[in-house]
């Protein structure tokens, strides 16, 4: 008689959730032996399983005493004795028991051993084992996966392929605020509203069809528990799979990054800081012009820092000290500034209004003036909103503009307040705070000193333009012989004040010096220079030398002088003769162009500057025949950065050429235009002599 199996309870085979299984699954890991004993403990069944366990195939097996076959001798009468009590008394029995193994070895083994009662009474033994080694890596494989998934503090979920609730641990029940009974079964947007649902779900859908993990996807929220903050997670998808590649649903990670999150942010928020200070240094005194910089200024903080800025500048740091006026600390002019714009202008340009405004001493400008401190305020009232806008069509604009949040920082140099920069957010949701005043404040401060450097040079230049242009010529006298023309034009805003000069003198028999000259350097220093060699020159000239004698003594004449290198173009047009003597002193040559002529570079002796010493000068006689001109100049009209002196004195001649028929002043004003550096670096003076017939 063979043992009947017991009907399963549930449905018939085959239908509702029954089905073949794939291999792979954990009764084919742990390899499970089936024998079945009749009650004289002959083996009357034995599965392939046992067979590969035990190494005995059915034909050595079946028919013959389990004892004898698989037990050592030192354990046979205990088997027996256990086998007895099993089938005496229906008892069941689970342990570890050593069995012989077909080659001889022994194996212990993982028994599970229980009584059969066949169809017609008959009672059987029923043995399932397996391996103790395989069965406890797997106990201890399941223990540690069961530790592992209820303690961690990492949120972990297994979900269906619906998406599903299959289980999830106490530190995702935690996060999500539902206890662990209500979340089984249910979808994942119930346990996860918190978050982004959307972006989860299409994330999870997509590891589910692809089965590629998705791993580290941020996602930022506000929980039940603390609604009042975000929090950031980093959410992980894996896909889970059977042996046989069939999906069995998803497993999903929830880490708490918060802090992570907040360290990254602050640190994005530290590097934009930093470049916005490294722009500073970049952008901002790119020049020595106070309204540019002004600009460069507020056009550096927005939107960055703040939605609307002002630079404003206290009215008597703009004025020159010599200027006399009353002095007042209240009145600000507003050099820069950049309105609150609508949000499709993109970025905005700083403007120059240019008006002035008087700052009351219970302000927060005339508060941060007078302390030399900045003025916080994180959140504007209805009442610092009148008290700050000045005006009611002024506080009406910012209230539209949702404005709420204002800091002032002063713009200090070398220990005195010049003024203001003036910050207000109205887009920007957070308010002003401590950080970012420490950030407007160094930007102030390095704006500031830009801007004394250029209240400095402003004042300078024009101090040495006023010298320089009070020891030029006034407009010369007509000459015998001549007609003249000249120009001079100081450096522009990027360049300084220099020493160059021309000068037209009389002379005795109706004689004529023509003088242009070039100090080296610039500034007060080179002005006054230019002035005691131009007054040399002309006392030297009523002595009637040759001019190459004469700049000998001039040369001379420049030791002791702070800026004593210069160079110098001396020539004396005698109108009877027709004919000029010329010396240099290492200056370009001047140019000749006669009559219905091509210009031409007179070919004179170099020379060496004055101030070098020690060299002679020469003097070469030129003719000059009446429609005949000779152009003289400073190098700052044809010296440029990106082209040659060659290029730019070919570019002089040809302009001169076309200008035979024009008046002096109009070919002065053409040479200007065409040639003169756009950027003005170098300041220039040139003049024109064209010889005449005289008149009795």
């Amino acid at each position: 008689m063979r043992p009947v199996p017991a009907t399963p309870d549930g449905p018939a085979a085959g239908g509702g959730v029954f089905g073949p299984s794939a291999p792979g699954g954990l009764l084919d890991v742990l390899k499970v032996a089936a024998v079945v004993l009749d009650d004289r403990g002959r083996i009357v069944l034995w599965s392939p399983q046992a067979e590969e366990l035990f190494g005995y195939t059915a034909r050595d097996a079946l028919g013959r005493y389990a004892a004898r076959l698989l037990v050592h001798e030192e354990h046979l009468a205990q088997v027996i004795e256990l086998f007895a009590t099993v089938m005496r008394e229906g008892m069941s029995w689970a342990g570890v028991f050593p069995v012989r193994h077909k080659d001889g070895s022994t194996r212990l083994l993982e028994f599970r051993n229980m009584r059969l009662r066949g169809e017609s009474g008959d009672l059987y033994a029923l043995g399932l084992a397996t391996e103790q080694s395989t069965l406890r890596r797997v106990e201890r494989d399941l223990a540690l996966s069961t530790r592992l998934v209820a303690q961690s503090p990492i949120g972990l979920a297994v979900l269906d392929p619906e998406l599903r609730f299959v289980s999830i641990n106490p530190a995702l029940t935690r996060l999500s605020g539902h206890p662990p009974e209500t979340l089984t079964g249910r979808p994942l947007r119930v346990a996860l509203s918190f978050l982004d649902v959307y972006l989860i779900e299409t994330a999870a859908r997509r590891v589910l069809q692809s089965g590629a993990a998705l791993v580290d996807q941020n996602v930022v929220g506000r929980t039940s528990t603390d609604p009042d903050r975000d929090h950031a997670w980093s959410v992980s998808y894996y896909r889970l799979e059977a042996g046989d590649g069939r999906v069995l649903g998803l497993a999903l990670s929830v880490v708490d990054v918060t802090d992570r999150h907040r360290a990254a942010t602050e640190a994005a928020h530290a590097r934009r800081r930093l470049a916005m200070i490294a722009d500073a240094s970049v952008r901002v005194g790119t020049t020595l012009d106070v309204t540019r910089t002004a600009r460069e200024l507020a056009g550096l903080v927005v939107p960055e820092l703040a939605d609307e800025a002002s630079v404003d500048l206290l009215d008597e740091a703009l004025r020159p000290p010599s200027l006399p006026g009353v002095r007042d600390e209240r009145l600000f002019r507003c050099l820069a500034e950049i309105p609150v714009l609508p949000k499709d202008t993109g970025r905005p340009e700083p403007g120059r209004p240019d008006s002035t405004y008087e700052a009351t001493a219970d302000s927060p400008v005339g508060r941060c003036v007078d302390t030399s401190e900045p003025f916080l305020l994180p959140r504007v009232g209805e009442e610092d909103l009148a008290r700050i806008a000045g005006g009611p069509e002024n506080a009406g604009r910012l209230a539209r503009a949702g404005f709420h949040s204002y800091l002032v920082v002063p713009l200090i140099a070398h220990g005195s307040v010049l003024g203001v920069l003036r910050l207000r957010r109205t887009r920007h949701p957070a308010p002003f705070d401590e950080d970012d005043l420490v950030l407007a404040r160094e930007l102030a401060g390095r704006a500031a000193v830009s801007i004394g450097h250029a209240r400095s040079y402003q004042r300078e230049h024009d101090t040495a333009l006023t010298l320089q242009r009070s020891l030029l010529p006034h407009r010369p006298s007509p000459r015998p012989g001549l007609e003249l023309a000249y120009r001079y034009q100081p450096a522009g805003a990027a360049g300084e004040v220099g020493g160059d000069w021309f000068d037209v003198i009389p002379l005795a028999g109706g004689r004529t010096a023509l003088v242009v000259g070039d100090v080296m350097g610039s500034g007060v220093a080179a002005a006054a220079t230019m002035g005691q060699l131009r007054n040399t020159t002309r006392a030297l000239a009523d002595l009637d030398m040759d001019p190459a004698e004469l700049l000998h003594h001039v040369d001379r004449s420049t030791t002791g002088l702070e800026q004593a290198t210069a160079t110098c173009v001396y020539a004396v047009y005698d109108p009877e003769r027709h004919a000029c003597l010329i010396s240099n002193a290492g200056h370009l040559p001047p140019v000749r162009v006669p009559a219905g002529g091509a210009p031409e570079l007179v070919e004179l002796p170099t020379g060496v500057p004055l101030g070098v010493g020690g060299v002679p000068f020469h003097t070469l006689n030129v003719p000059l025949r009446p429609g005949d001109r000779l152009v003289l100049f400073t190098d700052g009209l044809v010296e440029v950065r990106d082209e040659s002196i060659d290029t730019r004195l070919d570019q002089l001649m040809t302009l001169l050429a076309g200008g035979g028929d024009h008046g002096l002043d109009r070919t002065c004003d053409e040479v200007l235009w065409a040639l003169r550096d756009a950027e003005g670096h170098d300041d220039v003076a040139l003049l024109i002599a064209r010889a005449v017939e005289q008149t009795e």
